[in-house]
């Protein structure tokens, strides 16, 4: 099983000189992919620049735009700020696409709430249609041509219909599990593998998920403080259940957990940092390497 890390974009206080470093750091460790995701109200870098900067910072590591909420977007602008990425990046575009679980995005952006699996299936075909030199609506093309004929894509679907749906276009799935619980996200890697099937698709879905985490100092506490922060969104009580539950925040736990999520099959863990400190990448550094013997 690979194992990528998710910048701590999120992380209050993630500024360039943090950013840099990360990016060197996953870059030069034993980690598949660097990887940011999308949210409006809230203290983070925002998705697809933190992506394109890591582009350029970057020289192995594939680029995972995860997870784009494709319905926030125009599908013209979004292929070509992906083109883009996938330039200067040199063909290690890597894109997870879904819906989004946060209706005050959504509201802040002010774009409807409505029929979003139908608007994704649609984003996506036409998007696939766009980096493949199809014709835009003024009867021009989207360059300059990318590295990539087009960017793996996977989907953020869970539910069996978001699953069935995503059967007809991604390459996989792109899963989470907040407290690192392997029973999961075998679970979901079966509802795909079902989906797939069904579908009469193959070879099987690429299978990727995540867990939130941290080591370093004082890991614990940032560990649930970040959490609680990142899920306050949901409701208070909601937010302290889950900090309360969450517990990768030692080697031997996170270590456990990859050890827990690789028996399910899993092709590829990102690890979620909840904390920006140097000195939690070092230590996931480490453990990776060491894990990985």
């Amino acid at each position: 099983m690979e194992v990528g890390v998710a910048l701590p974009q999120m992380v209050k206080g993630f500024d360039r000189d943090k950013f840099i470093n990360w990016c060197a750091g996953i870059d030069s460790g034993p980690f598949s992919s660097v990887s940011a995701g999308e949210r409006i109200t809230f203290h983070n870098l925002e998705g697809i620049t933190a992506c394109a900067a890591a582009a350029s910072i970057t020289e192995r590591v594939r680029i995972f735009a995860n997870l784009i909420v494709l319905p926030w977007h125009t599908v013209p602008l979004i292929t070509k700020q992906l083109i883009g990425i996938d330039v200067v990046s040199g063909g290690r575009l890597e894109v997870g696409v879904g819906i989004g679980g946060r209706k005050q995005d959504y509201e802040a952006l002010g774009i409807n709430f409505g029929h979003l699996h139908q608007r994704l299936d649609d984003s996506v075909t036409e998007m696939i249609r766009l980096w493949q030199g199809g014709v835009a609506a003024d009867g021009g093309i989207l360059g300059p041509r990318p590295p990539q004929d087009r960017p793996r894509i996977l989907a953020g679907a869970l539910g069996p219909k978001a699953l069935a749906r995503a059967a007809r276009w991604a390459d996989g799935v792109s899963g989470f599990t907040l407290t690192a619980n392997a029973v999961e996200v075998e679970q979901l890697f079966t509802s795909a593998a079902n989906a797939w099937g069904d579908a009469g698709k193959t070879p099987l879905p690429r299978r990727v998920t995540g867990f939130f985490c941290a080591l370093g100092p004082d890991a614990e506490n940032r560990l649930r403080t970040f959490t609680y922060d990142y899920l306050e969104v949901f409701g208070a009580d909601f937010a302290k259940a889950i900090a309360e539950e969450i517990y990768a925040f030692t080697p031997k736990r996170v270590g456990d957990a990859l050890t827990a999520i690789a028996a399910t099959g899993c092709d590829e863990c990102i690890l979620v940092p909840g904390s920006d400190d140097p000195a939690c990448l070092e230590e996931m550094s480490e453990l990776v390497t060491d894990w990985k013997r």
